[in-house]
């Protein structure tokens, strides 16, 4: 499925990620593998260091500190704030829809859209297609685009093929109308064929989480998980990728009638380093356009790695400068979408730490 949009544009974007930091170099004693295999997979898959929430930290803890932070800097005004939506697979809460805990908490008006959509790798991407829709109401002048997810709640400190690379975090993301004549072009495509390859088992109506969906077993190579924990199929994921978003990027560029060259830089969804670095190469795409380093330095947190990858790498620049950029997202679902817009300049563009654990952050008023 393909979009167009005209007149609109993210006029800013805010990180937050958890003070918390856990080093892979500390957590190796918790897997019963070689330490020597272990660094070889810290060198291949961007193993480091990864930021994760504190015990009972939720989705609307994260969103609610990002956007005091922006209301206190009068970067944002409450006011303005016309549609609320929350892209997020770990909710605070089956039912109500976190978005609108979130816009209790911060007594926001009552004239105003709330929407959860449960997302996640290309969460992203298709947050911001809904924000674009929205603006075509009269109605809607500026949405707040809230992607958020702490799925280390949600996975086995046990398994080494996901505990390393799972990072907590939001984004905050502001988007509204422009004076800009460009297109924006976006695509989006789905299989639920393949949901399995990316799933947590129990938890929802189908397995309801007991205390036998909470017992650890060994899933091959002394990997030990739930099935109230996050389980993928590597192999799977990393074919599904190669073989998908290559010729998805292709249809994009083609719709907007550029050239790989034409674009600065690629910010995708960020797994992995090994999976980034084969899919430059398969698209030919130089590698310093396409940024690996988020995975490393903060841990794989879903959709919120293409916003992080922005901050991370383009805050400096993006304040007075303008790009062409290529967005992507790609996974659970299976769900894999990309966007080509022009990005900046922007009126913030920046990260905040969420800090640990106080009695103020623990009162969630």
């Amino acid at each position: 499925m393909n979009f167009a949009f005209r007149g609109k544009r993210l006029s800013g974007l805010l990180t937050v990620v958890p003070a918390n930091e856990a080093s892979f170099l500390e957590e190796m004693k918790n897997f019963n593998f070689p330490i020597n295999r272990s660094l070889k997979l810290k060198e291949v898959m961007g193993y480091d260091r990864h930021r994760l929430v504190e015990a009972g930290v939720c989705v609307s803890d994260l969103a609610v500190h990002g956007l005091r932070h922006l209301f206190a800097r009068s970067l944002l005004d409450p006011q303005e704030i016309d549609a609320l939506i929350l892209v997020t697979q770990s909710p605070d809460h089956l039912m109500p829809p976190t978005s609108s805990i979130i816009q209790g908490r911060l007594a926001l008006k009552q004239d105003m859209f709330c929407l959860d959509v449960n997302q996640g790798c290309a969460g992203f991407v298709i947050g911001l297609i809904q924000a674009f829709l929205l603006l075509e109401q009269p109605a809607v002048g500026k949405v707040v685009l809230i992607n958020a997810d702490v799925l280390s709640r949600k996975t086995s400190p046990k398994d080494r093929n996901s505990y390393p690379l799972i990072g907590d975090a939001a984004s905050i993301a502001v988007i509204e109308r422009g004076d800009t004549d460009s297109t924006v072009h976006a695509n989006l495509k789905m299989d639920g064929t393949r949901n399995e390859a990316l799933m947590i088992p129990a938890g929802g109506l189908r397995m309801p989480s007991t205390a036998a969906t909470a017992v650890l077993e060994d899933v091959g190579d002394h990997n030990l998980r739930a099935k109230d924990h996050l389980r993928m199929d590597g192999s799977a994921v990393f074919n599904f990728v190669q073989t998908e978003v290559p010729p998805m990027i292709g249809e994009l560029l083609a719709a907007a009638n550029l050239a790989v060259d034409a674009v600065d830089w690629f910010l995708f969804h960020q797994p992995n380093r090994f999976m980034l670095r084969k899919l430059a190469e398969k698209m030919q795409v130089p590698p310093a356009k396409m940024p690996n380093n988020i995975v490393e330095r903060f841990g794989n947190s879903s959709g919120v790695t293409i916003p992080m990858a922005i901050v991370a790498n383009l805050s400096e620049r993006l304040g007075a400068e303008r790009f062409t950029v290529c967005l992507a997202g790609f996974g659970v679902g299976l769900t894999w979408g990309s966007m080509l817009l022009s990005l900046g300049p922007l009126g913030f563009c920046e990260s905040t730490d969420y800090p640990n654990a106080t009695n103020e952050q623990r009162n969630h008023g």
